[in-house]
């Protein structure tokens, strides 16, 4: 019996793992939980699944659980620090959305343990501090993005990456993929988050939609298979069936196929000795059309930046990544059309702080501070 830490539970991908759970009762328990404040969620998973601990960021969430069993739910910095580092953990998903999940992914980075990766965000922002800190601890790091995983899975049974000609990423492209960037001005959020093949959070979807995450994706691929970045392509592939290809330097190409379920990965990376089973779609391979297109020309500056951050490192995976965040929120919040979240990205954009002076509190104040540039920019847009 394997004991799991969901850290963000109640999010998109929290589901999928306590599904993936759920089907094998047998060899994974559910040890605890953190969560921000959705309490209603937190409360359907404690019936359910009964977790030990249950860490919750938002204090007037906490306050509100907290009488019922003070021992049971956590709210302090040092009690996640004292969760993530109890004995009984085998598995620490790290499952929190955006930057928020840095401080926990380092935490668990030292832990020793085997770690589930969906946080990417702490990847682009942090990787040069994480990876080697992983690397040091021996904490195995196993990403459950589809992407990244279908990469670890092509590269499994390889002695390592030296034979590796080429690393193909695919992208659905979103619901806006044939449309040029100059006619979304007026794009509703609702139809920024109708997306074609995926049941996502916000601001991932929104991410798919602008094309953002693949440059976010190609980041975090750069640093979990300690790559060049000019070993990686990115393709459109509306139907999300290939999620990656690894092509190698005698002419074969690997990829690994799936239906658009993000518990095939994550049960991928929760299996040992075993693959673990669940309820998945079968695809029809009698009556399957797969395409591919490039990359999109009109956004190809924002895949340039990424590129940048690969090659340069210091803070401008931080600066990228909180440049994105604040526009994502400003279009959901209706401050600013869906066009101007490259704007905010372009202008924020700072290539010219380069540093070997990384720690958490340095990569934090980078984020503070670029954040409250996004924010000037965002304002002299509205």
């Amino acid at each position: 019996m394997k004991n799991i830490l969901l850290l963000g539970a109640t999010g998109s991908i929290g589901e999928s793992v306590l599904s993936v759970i759920s089907q094998n009762k047998e060899s994974l328990n559910l040890f605890g939980i953190s969560l921000n404040k959705n309490i209603l969620k937190s409360q359907e998973i404690l019936k359910e699944y009964s977790p030990d601990y249950i860490f919750i960021d938002d204090h007037d969430s906490f306050k509100s659980l907290a009488s019922e069993d003070s021992e049971r739910y956590l709210n302090d910095e040092g009690d996640l620090e004292k969760l993530i580092n109890k004995e009984e953990i085998d598995i620490i998903v790290c499952a929190t959305s955006g930057f928020a999940g840095l401080k926990a992914a380092y935490i668990a980075a030292k832990t020793g343990k085997k770690i589930l990766l969906a946080n990417k965000e702490s990847i682009v922002a942090g990787g040069d501090l994480i990876l080697p800190l992983a690397k040091k601890n021996n904490s195995e790091i196993i990403p459950i993005d589809s992407e990244h995983n279908a990469i670890f899975q092509c590269l499994s049974g390889e002695k390592g990456t030296e034979d590796v000609k080429r690393i193909t990423i695919t992208a659905s492209g979103g619901p806006f993929i044939n449309t040029p960037i100059q006619e979304l001005k007026h794009v509703t959020v609702e139809e920024a988050l109708n997306h074609p093949n995926w049941k996502m959070g916000s601001k991932v979807t929104i991410d798919s939609a602008t094309l953002v995450n693949k440059c976010l994706e190609l980041i975090e691929a750069k640093y979990l298979f300690d790559m060049n970045e000019k070993y990686f392509e990115l393709v459109v592939h509306p139907q999300s069936i290939i999620h990656s290809i690894v092509t190698f330097i005698d002419g074969s190409s690997l990829c690994q196929m799936s239906a658009p379920d993000m518990r095939v990965p994550i049960a991928h990376a929760l299996s040992e000795d075993q693959r673990l089973p669940i309820d998945f779609n079968n695809l029809d391979f009698s009556n399957l059309n797969l395409s591919f297109q490039e990359f999109p020309s009109d956004r190809s500056k924002i895949q340039d930046i990424a590129r940048e951050v690969c090659n340069e490192g210091g803070f401008l995976g931080t600066i990228f990544n909180a440049a994105n965040e604040v526009a994502v929120e400003s279009f959901l919040n209706k401050k600013i059309n869906f066009n101007q979240i490259y704007e905010v990205i372009y202008r924020t954009f700072d290539k010219n702080h380069m540093s070997n002076d990384l720690s958490i509190e340095s990569i934090n104040e980078a984020d503070v501070q670029t954040r409250i540039k996004a924010e000037k920019v965002v304002k002299s847009l509205t």
